[in-house]
This record gives structure tokens, sequence and C-alpha cells, in this order.
């Protein structure tokens, strides 16, 4: 273990998982849990910029530990764990915040954009986002993180604060690089192809949810918006619908855009979508077993969880108490 390299992400309580997450994140880390150290936490004290309901937010973080080992991530590979059980994220958090720009955070696209959704909920914390963030990552001296095209600038203020600190106290933080999968990292809606999908849309047929039913995939998949030409070509400007589902056909059945192409030469959408369809049901029939099974024996999921925050407060606690030591706290 000493010798791999160490990878933090997570995935916030809040919503229902989609087959983006899962093609576009949780497929990547399966591959990598034999060659890294990966610490997986549920994100819940992110979720809490918005208003939830407290039961349904518990309900959730454990429907996310679920998803993560039904989906294939081995809990004896992996660390599993809450985020608001390892009090070192927000130990580090204050710091960092003392050691971050206004004008950096007012940067934050993100920012930005969910406070034009929630207008009525603007509260430091969405502000702030970004700092918490950045002590989720370097609190385990995380050497790569798994992000999207839409977490980059995360990321990029994480190094900017890390930086920062070693500069004015010296060494002290490893400055985090992005780990991008190869294919994936962005599986677009069903409606509005030009997006991403998205577990938060109010737009149920724009999204392929991982609980969805064989019947309502099929009928999702059936209203996917493609284009008048009704030829399986990938062209991702021209025809942004088509060429998503082809990425999708693709990632799950292992297969190229011209070996897509050339399978579905002379067929129409009808076909294809039919045929999308059955992969992604066929894809998920598994995972949705084990899920089912494991949430009906919450000892199984609380045991995982309960092992995972020991071993990350182990090793995040000596990063905070060097921290602290540095700045001139008493620890």
């Amino acid at each position: 273990m000493e010798n791999k390299k160490t990878i933090l992400s997570g995935i916030q309580a809040t919503g229902n998982l989609t087959l983006g997450n899962y093609l576009g994140a949780i497929q990547n880390w399966i591959k990598m849990q034999d060659e890294y150290d990966c610490y997986y936490m549920i994100a819940d004290l992110h979720s809490l910029t918005v208003r939830n309901d407290p039961e349904i937010l518990r309900q959730r973080a454990m429907q996310v530990l679920a998803t993560y080992v039904a989906a294939g991530l081995d809990p004896d590979k992996n660390t599993f764990f809450l985020q608001s059980h390892v009090e070192a994220h927000t130990k580090l958090s204050w710091v960092l915040n003392c050691y971050t720009y206004m004008g950096e955070l007012n940067r934050m696209t993100q920012f930005k954009d969910k406070s034009a959704k929630h207008a009525d909920n603007i509260n430091s914390g969405l502000f702030t986002y970004p700092v918490l963030m950045a002590a989720d990552i370097l609190v385990y001296n995380a050497d790569l993180v798994p992000v999207g095209e839409d977490q980059r600038q995360h990321l990029e203020i994480t190094r900017d604060i890390a930086e920062r600190f070693n500069g004015i106290y010296g060494e002290t933080f490893v400055i985090p690089e992005a780990y991008i999968g190869e294919q994936g990292a962005r599986i677009m809606g069903l409606q509005d192809p030009t997006a991403k999908m998205s577990k938060s849309t109010t737009n149920l047929n724009d999204v392929i949810f991982l609980k969805d039913s064989p019947d309502e995939i099929r009928k999702k998949l059936k209203k996917a918006v493609t284009d008048s030409e009704n030829c399986v070509r990938y062209d991702k400007e021209n025809k942004p619908g088509v060429s998503n589902l082809m990425t999708i056909y693709g990632l799950i059945e292992g297969k190229s855009m011209q070996e897509i192409e050339k399978e579905f030469a002379g067929k129409g959408y009808g076909d294809f979508k039919n045929s999308t369809a059955e992969v992604i049901v066929k894809k998920l029939q598994p995972f949705q077993e084990r899920y089912n099974e494991l949430l009906q024996n919450q000892d199984t999921l609380k045991a995982i969880y309960e092992k995972g925050a020991k071993k990350a407060q182990e090793r995040a606690n000596p990063i905070v108490n060097e921290v602290y030591r540095k700045i001139g706290l008493i620890i």
C-alpha cells in the first residue's frame, strides 16, 4: 500500500445516482482499485448547502454506499466512509478558509450556477464549498482526484491553496493532479445532449437512474433526442443526441464508434435506441440485485463505513496535526 498513489473522490448524498455517474466515474474506479490506494467518501457535509429532509439525507447516504459496493468496488480494496464521520475534514477546512482569497471564490462558476438555481438560499456554505473540497483532498495528501471537466476549477483552487500554504510553511501538502478516465467522463442528457446527465435534473426523461426499472429505461430511450438524418453516425457537434447514445452503447459493449456505425449501418434510430436500451437493462440487472440485497442488510453497510472512517481518520489526523503545529496551534 505504501508504494501506491492515493486517490480521493466522493459523491454527494443527494439525488439518485445515474448511468452517467456509473459510466463516467464508478466504472473507472473499479479499474483503479488494484493499482491505487483509494478513498471514497459520501460527501454528506457538501449536501448541506441545500435544504434536505434529514431522514431522506440519511437514506441517500446509505444508498450511495450500497451503490459503490453493488457496482463492483471491493470494501477490502477501497476505503469507504461518510465525510461527516471524519472530523479532520472540517478542522482543516477552517484553516484553509484563512488561506483562500475572496476573489478566488468569486470566480467559481459552480457558485454562480448554483446560486441561480437556489436564489432563495445563497448561503456562505455554497460560497466556501471549494475550500471544504480542498480540505477533503489535502487532508489525505491525495496524489490524484478523478474529476470531470465541471470540477477542474475546484481542483485548480485546491492546488493554489496547497501551493500557497507550502510556500509559507514549507512542504506540507502533496499537490494533487487530475485523474480523468479515457472515456465516459461526460455522459450527456437524453433530452438535452448538450448538457451533462445530472442526478439533480427536474426532467426525469433526461436521465437514466441506476434504480430505473427495465420498462422505465426503454421508455426514456424511445424519447431520447436524436435528429432527422436517421443514420447512426458519430458526430458530436452536429449529432449530439445520437453521439451520446453511441458513447453509452460503446462504453457498455466495449465497442468503438466505428464498430457501432458498422453494426447499425442501414438501420434506423428505432433499432438503435432499442438495442441501446437492452444493453443498459442487461448491464444494470446484476447491479440492481446486489444493491437491493445490501439495503436490506444495513449492518453490512454500517460495518463498511465504520471500518472506512477509522482508516480515514488514521490517515488524516497526522496531516491535520502537522498543519496545526506549523500555524502555531497547540496540539
